[in-house]
């Protein structure tokens, strides 16, 4: 039997003074379960978006007309809100999954020893923008769903992910300092990419801002565009950061790169050719609302890869032995 020690008057006040410290002095998790939340909070940070895709696409941007109670004498859905309300809601009731998953997270790297304060920092980072997003999400109801606002929420997703993607990575890794695994040169053909990538996410949610599923089946306004002009530019941009991964392919391979940033550069090539795939097929076929979503699925797993290719081109020494999955490569040990 497992022996529970009893709570004490002052373990009590402890615990209400700084709860984290008292669950840290009391639990040390297994490495494995840091690196496990960390990665179920970016797992989370992408059912949201594709989950708020599918609010829009549906046409039930204003299912719940206000925010932040879904009617103004009902804090849920009603019945006579049909199946909009419950779309818009359920949507809105997973900010608490997504915000649970996140305080798991921060739970886990406080707790884990040695202490790492760069895990929690990335951890309440993560907790910051979900906020601010959610925030942001009922700006968007309320000004029926602004094309900007939207915009704006979808690239406040995509800082979210961006930062559970490094705390994943950093939850695989020590704290020492950063050791390069390339040259400088290439080291700036990867910021290029990463750039590119943020100019083709940014193009992407003005196409989404101009096209023709406005979230609600009422009128909405839309960003004063060409769609489809703007669309051919988002697709230039694709083939922009399409050449230059492959182009940082050879690069690698011409420098004998460890393989590391060889294996998640020929990964980010494979996440690109799929989209790239979704992208014209849903273009010609005038934007089906299930290749509109798994567009914007793909367009998460396009950030978190070009991160990933970013991230793999350093290593901390510290890191555990026993990394699994495909980045074990950059474990510590591994030197160019």
């Amino acid at each position: 039997m497992v022996h529970v020690p009893k709570l004490t008057l002052a373990d009590a006040t402890a615990a209400l003074r700084n709860p984290l410290a008292f669950i840290a002095g009391r639990w040390t998790p297994d490495p494995r379960t840091v690196r496990r939340a960390a990665l179920t909070a970016l797992v989370m940070a992408v059912i949201i978006v594709v989950t708020g895709g599918a609010v829009r696409l549906t046409g039930s941007g204003l299912g719940c007309p206000t925010w932040p109670t879904c009617t103004d004498d009902s804090l849920t859905t009603t019945r006579a809100m049909g199946l909009h309300g419950v779309i818009e809601f359920g949507n809105r009731m997973l900010t608490y999954v997504l915000c649970a998953a996140v305080g798991w997270a921060i739970v886990a790297a406080r707790a884990e020893k040695p202490r790492r304060r760069s895990l929690t920092r990335l951890g309440w980072a993560q907790f910051w923008v979900v906020m601010g997003n959610a925030v942001l999400g009922g700006i968007v109801v309320l000004v029926g769903l602004n094309p900007y606002t939207v915009a704006a929420h979808f690239l406040l997703s995509s800082a979210l992910i961006a930062i559970g993607t490094v705390m994943w990575q950093r939850t695989r890794e020590g704290d020492g300092a950063p050791l390069p695994l390339v040259g400088k040169a290439v080291q700036q053909l990867v910021w290029f990419l990463v750039a590119a990538s943020v100019l083709l996410i940014a193009v992407g949610t003005v196409v989404t801002g101009a096209g023709p599923h406005a979230g609600d089946s009422s009128e909405v306004e839309r960003i004063p565009i060409d769609w489809e002009t703007v669309s051919k530019l988002h697709a230039v941009l694709a083939w922009i950061v399409v050449t230059l991964t492959f182009a940082l392919w050879f690069v690698l391979k011409a420098v004998d790169a460890p393989k590391g940033p060889l294996n998640r550069t020929r990964e980010l090539f494979l996440v690109l050719l799929g989209q790239g795939v979704i992208g014209y097929v849903q273009y010609f076929t005038h934007l089906p609302e299930v290749l509109v979503g798994a567009h914007m699925l793909g367009s998460c797993l396009v950030w978190i890869w070009v991160l990933r290719v970013l991230l793999s081109l350093r290593e901390r020494p510290g890191a555990a032995l026993d990394l699994p999955g495909p980045s074990a490569e950059v474990a510590v040990g591994t030197h160019a």
